[in-house]
C-alpha cells in the first residue's frame, strides 16, 4: 500500500511518520518550494503530546518547546481570576509543550526525512484536483508553485488532503461552501522577547474581546544572555470587518493598540510588551461548518481541510495530529484502504464536529467571558463573590472532555 499526503504541514508530516512508524509507504507533496520556520506559537496538548512521543519525537522537542506548567486567568485590569496545573504538573503522564509553529514543523520534517529519506518528499508542487480511476486506485494532480508548470500525476492507493483551511480538494468536493465563515473577531499576533514572567511556563488569559482579550505564553526558553523567552501572544477584539484569512500578512499596531493602552499590571505592562514585538501579524478568526464527510472514494481529508476550527483551546494543531495517527492505525488494521477510510472517519468526523462546536460556544476563555458578564467588565473585590471555584472548575473540564484530554480519558486510552 501507498499513501499520498497533499501537504507538508503539521498534519501532513505527522501522517508521514505514523505510517512508516506502521510499515506503509507514502509520499508528500508540499507547493512550497522550500519548507521554513514560519508562523508564531502553538501549544500540544496532553492528548496530542502523548502521540508525538509514541512517535519518538520527545527529545526533539524538549530542546525546543517550553514545558507549559499551568494556566491563569485574569480580567483586563489585572485582577487574578483563577489558576490550575497544566501537562505533567497537572498529574498526566506527558508534558504539555508551548512551541514556536515553525520548531515543531522543522522537527517533523527533519525525522520524517531521517526514517522516510528525502525522496518521499517533493517540494514546488502545488494540488490541482484529485480523483480515483477505473482501477479504483487515487491520483493526483499537481503543478509546479514556481512555473505554473503541469507535473506528472501521482497514483497512489489512497490520497490524504493535509492542505490547510485553503483545500482544493475540499473545494473540489464542496465547490459551493463559500469562504471560510468569520466569527465576527478579528486577530492580531506577534512574539515578544522578554524576561520570564509568573511561573516562566505559563499561559495566560486576560479579559474578554470587548474591548480585547489577549492570550499569552512562551515558546522558547534562554533565548538570549540576559535569560529572556520568545513569547507568543494573540489579541482578540470584536471587529466588523475584516481581510481574506492570510497567516501571513502583517499587522498594524495602531489598529489595536489602543484596545490595551491602561493594561499595566505589577507582572506586566502590556502596551510595552506589545510594542517591543518582533512583528506582528493579523488574520480573522474563522472556520467552517462541519462536513457530512471526508471520504470521496479514495481520497480523505485531514486537519485543517477536514475540520477548520477557531484559533481557541490550542486544538487545531491537536486534532491534526490525532486525525494522523488516527489514519495511520486504521490502515495499519485495514487491509481495504477503503474500509481503513471509513474506520477513520466514523472516528474522527464525529469528534472533531464537537470541537469545532465547543470553540464557537464554549471554549476555555468562557470562563473570562461568565466573570466579565458577571462583573458587567468592572473591577470585582473578591472572585469568590462573583463565581465560585467549583464553577470556573467546571467550565475548564467541559472543555476538556469535548476537546478528549479529560485526564481519565487519557488514563483508560
Amino acid at each position: 500500500m501507498e499513501v499520498l499526503i497533499i501537504g507538508a504541514g503539521i498534519g501532513g508530516l505527522t501522517l508521514g511518520l505514523a505510517l512508516h512508524r506502521a510499515g506503509i509507504a507514502c509520499k508528500i507533496f508540499e507547493s512550497a518550494r522550500e519548507l521554513k520556520p514560519l508562523g508564531v506559537g502553538i501549544n500540544i496538548l496532553p492528548h496530542a503530546s502523548r502521540e508525538l512521543i509514541a512517535l519518538g519525537l520527545e527529545d526533539a522537542l524538549r530542546r525546543v518547546a517550553v514545558i507549559t506548567r499551568e494556566y491563569c486567568f485574569y480580567n483586563r485590569y489585572g485582577q487574578y481570576i483563577y489558576s490550575e496545573p497544566a501537562g505533567l504538573h497537572a498529574g498526566y503522564d506527558v508534558p504539555q509543550f508551548s512551541i514556536h509553529r515553525g520548531d515543531l514543523q522543522m522537527a517533523l520534517l527533519h525525522a520524517f526525512i531521517e526514517r522516510a529519506g528525502s525522496h518521499c518528499l517533493t517540494t514546488d508542487a502545488r494540488c490541482t484536483g484529485v480523483e480515483t480511476d477505473r482501477a479504483g486506485k487515487g491520483i493526483a494532480h499537481f503543478v509546479s508553485s514556481t512555473t505554473g508548470e503541469a507535473l506528472p500525476p501521482q497514483t497512489g492507493d489512497i490520497v490524504v488532503s493535509a492542505e490547510g483551511i485553503h483545500s482544493t480538494v475540499r473545494k473540489q468536493f464542496y465547490p459551493n461552501e463559500g469562504p471560510p465563515k468569520y466569527s465576527g473577531i478579528n486577530m492580531w499576533r506577534g512574539v515578544t522577547r522578554w524576561k520570564p514572567m509568573l511561573s516562566g511556563a505559563s499561559m495566560v488569559r486576560i479579559g474578554w474581546h470587548q474591548p480585547a482579550k489577549l492570550l499569552l505564553y512562551p515558546i522558547r526558553n534562554a533565548i538570549d544572555a540576559e535569560g529572556r523567552q520568545l513569547v507568543n501572544w494573540v489579541i482578540d477584539i470584536e471587529t466588523p470587518e475584516y481581510a481574506k484569512n492570510d497567516w501571513n500578512r502583517p499587522g498594524n499596531l495602531d489598529d489595536f493598540i489602543h484596545t490595551v493602552a491602561d493594561w499595566h499590571f505589577d507582572w506586566l505592562d502590556v502596551p510595552h510588551f506589545i510594542r517591543s514585538a518582533d512583528a506582528i501579524l493579523e488574520y480573522p478568526m474563522v472556520d467552517q461548518d462541519p462536513l457530512p464527510r471526508w471520504n470521496h472514494g479514495r481520497v480523505t481529508l485531514l486537519g485543517d481541510a477536514a475540520h477548520p476550527m477557531y484559533p481557541r483551546g490550542a486544538n487545531g494543531a491537536a486534532q491534526s495530529i490525532l486525525d494522523a495517527t488516527t489514519l495511520a492505525v486504521a490502515l495499519q488494521q485495514n487491509r481495504d484502504p477503503l474500509a481503513a477510510l471509513a474506520a477513520y472517519e466514523a472516528k474522527r468526523l464525529p469528534a472533531t464536529r464537537d470541537v469545532v462546536l465547543a470553540n464557537r460556544s464554549a471554549p476555555p476563555d468562557a470562563i473570562l467571558h461568565e466573570v466579565y458578564k458577571r462583573t458587567g467588565d468592572k473591577p470585582f473585590k473578591n472572585i469568590d463573590d462573583v463565581i465560585s471555584r467549583e464553577e470556573i472548575a467546571a467550565l475548564s473540564e467541559r472543555y476538556k472532555r469535548v476537546a478528549g484530554y479529560d485526564r481519565e480519558r487519557l488514563r483508560a486510552r
